[in-house]
């Protein structure tokens, strides 16, 4: 690969290090921060190779803003570019999270740390309630009745997602992989679909800082490297996933220690996904955060770098585009889904319902309004009604 640059590398991997360190908001805001930082200001790489860049990202299954990272670091400086730029953007949130999973095995059985998280539970179900809504209008379309005439398809996958995943309390990712089938053969088929015959093949050990079991932790792997491969957009995505495993498949967690999970990852900067390490340490200590995070991170950066070389001829297969529409409709209704479920657990009375409520009205009508911000507030009514 011809370098072409105006940057060096370690100003890359500096770039995403602070990135990863002070980047809250979500997937959404990071990829926004990389297009203001990276093609407006420091004119790094160009607009078509972020285009490019993002594109990517919405077709491969994995965390959004992480992708692109990768994607980026790959544009210049290849696999190795590729390897830094990841790390640095992950390594960060990484370290933060397992030092909240450290202070919440010590201190969540106090009554301080309940009440905290009484108030940041319930804002976490209007966040991510806020974030189920833009990714529905998003990936699916627009609520008016133009938009559901043309893409009926893909609201039957969503309702489908919301409706099984409510029944079943669990994502089920032979729905996905169904809808992703369907809507590729009704919107476009492959040609070998038509032409068979050319068919290709198909620390701290009292509070269980390196506490473990071997099966345990080949259990993590196994699943967090099928969240990792099969879920598709944004980071939030992966909630109902987690939320089918973590809770009801292996009974990790309980329902509000996942939720409490989700709210770490809303506290923390870099990519939400990383609320994978905090679970993974709850689990089976550091170990299982390193497994979690290392299992859920390596399909979209494997994805990432074998499809960026030949991504501009990939990218404009139909087929392809189809099929992760059709994927996309059915995972963005399993998010709908959880979040039901998971408001059942947070929203338990009227205090909780206002924090909730106060969290959607503001991340709607309030621009400037970051989501550390409201969790940071939603502690402090929870720790206040705590004391009345």
């Amino acid at each position: 690969m011809k370098n072409t640059s105006t940057y060096k590398l370690t100003d890359l991997v500096l770039y995403f290090l602070k990135l990863g360190t002070w980047g809250f908001g979500g997937p959404v805001a990071l990829v926004g921060y990389m297009q203001r930082d990276l093609v407006e200001q420091k004119k790094w790489i160009s607009d078509d190779e972020y285009k490019e860049g993002l594109a990517l990202a919405q077709l491969a299954p994995g965390p959004l803003a992480a992708q692109l990272g990768i994607y980026i670091g790959f544009v210049h400086y290849g696999l190795l570019g590729a390897t830094l730029a990841g790390l640095a953007f992950v390594i960060p949130s990484f370290i933060m999270v397992v030092i909240l999973g450290v202070a919440y095995k010590l201190y969540s059985g106090l009554p301080g740390m309940q009440a905290v998280f009484y108030g940041v539970s319930a804002s976490v179900i209007g966040i991510i309630t806020v974030s189920a809504y833009k990714l529905t209008i998003k990936s699916v379309s627009k609520l008016n009745l133009e938009a559901f005439k043309s893409n009926w398809l893909l609201w039957i996958f969503y309702l489908a997602g919301v409706v099984i995943t409510v029944i079943t309390k669990r994502e089920d990712v032979l729905l996905f992989v169904a809808c992703g089938v369907i809507y590729m053969l009704v919107k476009a088929p492959p040609k070998w679909i038509k032409q068979p015959a050319s068919a290709p093949s198909l620390i701290l050990v009292s509070i269980g800082f390196w506490q473990y079991e071997g099966k345990t932790l080949q259990e993590i792997g196994w699943f967090f490297l099928k969240a990792g491969t099969f879920v598709f957009g944004s980071g939030l995505a992966i909630v109902p996933f987690l939320h089918g495993g973590v809770v009801q498949e292996f009974g990790w967690l309980n329902e509000q220690e996942f939720l409490d999970s989700v709210a770490v990852a809303m506290i923390s900067p870099g990519p939400v996904v990383i609320t994978v390490a905090f679970i993974g340490y709850l689990v089976a200590g550091f170990p299982g955060a390193c497994v979690a995070a290392l299992a859920t991170f390596l399909p979209c950066y494997l994805f990432t770098v074998a499809l960026a070389p030949s991504f501009k001829k990939i990218a404009k297969n139909p087929s392809i585009k189809a099929f992760v529409d059709g994927i996309t409709g059915a995972v963005i209704g399993a998010l709908v889904g959880a979040v039901i479920i998971i408001a059942t657990r947070a929203i338990v009375d009227i205090p909780t319902t206002a924090i909730a409520l106060f969290s959607v009205l503001a991340l709607i009508y309030i621009k400037q309004v970051k989501e550390p911000y409201l969790i940071l507030v939603s502690a402090i009514i929870g720790v206040l009604i705590n004391l009345i």
